[in-house]
């Protein structure tokens, strides 16, 4: 893993020196004190990461949810539900591979999965359009929904978009209809519903999928109504503002908790989801049937209306 973080360049530079005493070519006598010289540079590593990753600012905390190395959707279904089988199409225009929906049993548990892929290489983030969906996946993602609910099978997503799609086409065919109509069908489901941050929330293309009963977000995620870069262009006409932006507009899963817009933060391993991908997907696993379990009894009505609840209060706080 080679994607160093502007903010993590000292780490880089004693990773350097990890690899230059290993390729040292060192005779067996010195062997020891190689080794040993190796764990004293892990042990200053760990130290460093552990505070930086203590005190990282929203901007920072940004570029770990969009590090290409951060474990996909993809990743977190082949352990979580390995039994997944994909469902495909709206039943109206055509695939959207950006998001991903499905079935599969999550311990021992029938349920329907929606969630966004970016790709974990050049070729495939072109096939799953660096996870933006077009109006033909929020449709397919309606059309999940409302099978979870006929079946009474708990809904689960896993949310990681830099937003909605914008294209021209996506506007022709009804993108913001689209997006509408999935938080008006969240929003009456009567299903136990839980949805997790695992990356970027961008905008009307994460709250498609994530206006649910439980709303979980990774430690280092983001969640937003619009990207820095985008806020910055608009107030100050600069993206050069980003950083900025992104500290007024509260995009933290430590800044959402405040603000009851989500309810857990999920730990991430020390320095970020993408240096230990299995824990941060064994951790997710574990928040996620935590929340499942505080909901599955209770009746379908009641869980509409906290749902509703939740939101509105949501609302009302920012009026």
């Amino acid at each position: 893993m080679r994607n160093i973080l502007d903010f993590e360049k000292n780490i880089a530079d004693l990773q350097d020196k990890i690899t230059k005493l290993r390729e040292s070519g060192s005779d067996k006598s010195s062997l020891i004190e190689v080794n040993e010289q190796i764990e004293q540079i892990k042990l200053k590593i760990d130290k460093k990461l552990s505070e930086i990753y203590k005190n990282l600012t929203p901007w920072h905390k940004l570029q770990v949810a969009r590090h290409p190395n951060r474990p996909h959707f993809l990743d977190y279904i082949k352990i979580l539900i390995p039994d997944f089988e994909p469902l495909s199409g709206d039943r109206l225009f055509r695939e959207d591979s950006a998001l991903i929906c499905g079935i599969g049993t999550f311990n021992n548990r029938s349920v329907m999965i929606i969630g966004n892929e970016k790709g974990s290489n050049t070729e495939l983030r072109i096939k799953h359009n660096f996870g933006m969906a077009k109006p033909e996946g929020f449709r397919k993602a309606l059309r999940v929904m409302r099978l979870a609910e006929k079946f009474s099978l708990p809904l689960i997503s896993l949310v990681d978009t830099p937003g909605a799609y914008p294209g021209v086409g996506a506007e022709q065919r009804g993108q913001s209809e689209a997006i509408a109509k999935c938080i008006e069908v969240s929003l009456s489901l009567k299903i136990p519903t839980i949805s997790v941050i695992i990356g970027e929330g961008g905008s009307g293309g994460a709250i498609a999928i994530a206006t649910t009963n439980k709303v979980l977000m990774l430690e280092h995620s983001v969640y937003s109504v619009i990207s820095p870069e985008g806020c910055a262009s608009i107030l100050w006409k600069n993206a050069n503002h980003a950083e900025e932006a992104a500290t007024a507009m509260k995009i933290t899963a430590q800044d959402l908790q405040r603000l009851n817009v989500i309810d857990e933060i999920i730990p991430e391993p020390t320095g970020g989801a993408h240096r230990n991908s299995s824990q941060t997907i064994k951790n997710v696993g574990a928040a996620i049937t935590k929340s499942l379990n505080q909901i599955i009894d209770l009746k379908s009505q009641n869980l509409v209306d906290l749902r509703r609840q939740k939101y509105l209060m949501i609302v009302n706080k920012s009026l």
